[in-house]
């Protein structure tokens, strides 16, 4: 399947999803089914029970925790009555983590730096760690015999996530950068494919490292989504600089936790990965109440990662934002129609330029991508620098130093007409950015009204929290630019 231009590669997320899977006598297929699927849907109908086995195992449960199943959220972890604050609530022994092991095994075969499944691993970019675990993952589910096989088996049959919608939802998200992100990654998903069979081509069946089997961009996808939506960064080794390196690990028990910004538990990693008496616990951080369910937090991310790596959206996300190219004629364009008097743009002063220079706004690197949003709500680069070329004070913008320049916090370093002008530009801004979407938020609460597909609510849901933040934004710095107009008529 060609995969060389990006309405291809968007058509072909289509065509990632084959038969579903099941349990064979001699070997487990590689396949994965097509949402919509039930949330409670795992790649076997009858999975062996995960908790017994993670006890057997040495591991540990709270007594009054439950693997609770929902309709939207799929399994999570629940409490069936009031849990005291610190309380241990799941453990894990050093054995049960699923990880892609970077030293030879001790009986020399499996996933050494020269066997067939570690060469492969190389051959993925870091950006896409979650694929080079996830193929330890399909080495497991392939395995007959498999010791994680409780955990495997228990795993999602399907993933509700970007790679997976059709090019109707794709096209719904409506949003560049995540667009791109999502074509990125499929265009992976077909390349690596045919990179897989071009170099198993000739390996042996003893050292096959899925026994065989096919491996396609279906199960490709599968284990990619399964790994970026369940695994943790953990402190794994030291490297020979002395520094810590984080490794990814697939956590049984731990990883039906579900995400919040105000978790009422944490991870708690005791001793080195490598050492035998390290344990992985989740700990309760708060008093945890009956029904109520174990949450973590999964980190400080836009809902583009949450959407592309986990399959939601978070509703007024505070860590969300839009990303926007630092542009001087899209600058002309939103300070005329802010009415702001200003010097074009795209003729700064020596003085001017370099400070942007220093911003990392112009020059050979210059990194131009900007955003809107997140806890400071404007880019700081962004804000400095319409700070700086709205002013024709050089010694003033001279005297501050590029944090106070960035800062939102600081009131109007360069005085208050200059700081008036550029949030009135950075709100312009905000309405080109939002006039980029080709619906409206009205439009989009309407169609969610109706009955949609699961992907398409995901797609619809994405964008709308987009435009809902970009009025946020526009609606805290309208706040600003009038209380200080009040003051300077007040002084």
């Amino acid at each position: 399947m060609a995969a060389s231009a990006a309405s291809k590669v968007l058509t072909a997320t289509v065509d990632f999803v084959t038969s579903s899977t099941s349990s064979l006598t001699h070997r487990r297929q590689l396949t994965s089914s097509a949402p919509p699927v039930t949330a409670a849907a795992r790649i076997v109908p009858h999975p062996p029970d995960l908790v017994r086995w993670v006890r057997r195992e040495g591991g540990l449960l709270h007594p009054k925790l439950k693997i609770a199943d929902h309709p939207y959220h799929g399994l999570g972890v629940v409490a069936t009555d009031d849990i005291p604050q610190r309380s241990e609530l799941v453990v894990l022994p050093s054995h049960l983590p699923l990880r892609l092991r970077r030293d030879p095994e001790p009986d020399g075969g499996g996933e050494g730096p020269d066997s067939v499944l570690s060469q492969l691993a190389r051959r993925v970019p870091e950006e896409l760690w979650a694929m080079r675990l996830g193929l330890r993952l399909l080495q497991e589910r392939a395995m007959v015999g498999s010791f994680w096989w409780p955990y495997i088996s228990n795993l999602p049959e399907a993933f509700n996530v970007p790679i997976f919608f059709s090019r109707e939802d794709i096209k719904n998200l409506q949003y560049a950068p995540l667009l791109h992100q999502v074509n990125k990654r499929c265009r992976f998903l077909l390349e690596f494919e045919k990179e897989i069979k071009l170099m198993l081509e000739d390996v042996a069946l003893k050292d096959h490292p899925f026994g065989g089997q096919d491996v396609n961009a279906s199960s490709l996808g599968w284990a990619l989504s399964a790994v970026s939506s369940r695994a943790f960064r953990l402190h794994g080794e030291i490297l020979p600089n002395g520094k810590n390196a984080d490794i990814p690990m697939l956590l049984p028990l731990i990883d039906m936790c579900n995400h919040s910004f105000q978790p009422n538990a944490r991870i708690v990693q005791e001793q080195d990965l490598d050492s035998p008496n390290m344990s992985l616990k989740v700990v309760a951080e708060t008093p945890i109440e009956q029904d109520t369910p174990v949450m973590l937090n999964y980190g400080c991310l836009s809902n583009d990662l949450f959407l592309l790596d986990y399959g939601f959206v978070i509703p007024s996300n505070p860590f969300d934002y839009v990303e926007l190219k630092y542009d001087g004629t899209l600058l002309d364009a939103a300070s005329m129609a802010a009415g702001v008097s200003t010097p074009s743009f795209l003729s700064p002063k020596h003085w001017q330029e370099e400070i942007l220079s220093q911003l990392n706004l112009q020059g050979d690197q210059a990194l131009l991508k900007v955003s809107l949003g997140g806890p400071e709500l404007v880019d700081g680069r962004l804000l400095a620098a319409l700070r700086v070329l709205l002013s024709n004070d050089e010694e003033t913008a001279q005297r501050h130093d590029l944090n106070t320049l960035m800062s939102l916090s600081e009131e109007a370093p360069l005085g208050v007409p200059i700081e008036v002008a550029a949030l009135r530009t950075v709100i312009a801004l905000s309405v080109i950015a939002l006039e980029h979407f080709p619906t409206k938020i009205m439009e989009d609460e309407s169609i969610l009204k109706g009955n949609v597909s699961s992907s398409k609510e995901l797609a619809i849901q994405f964008r709308m929290q987009k435009k809902l933040m970009i009025k946020d934004v526009m609606r805290k710095l309208t706040q600003r630019v009038k209380m200080l107009s009040e003051e300077k008529s007040t002084a």
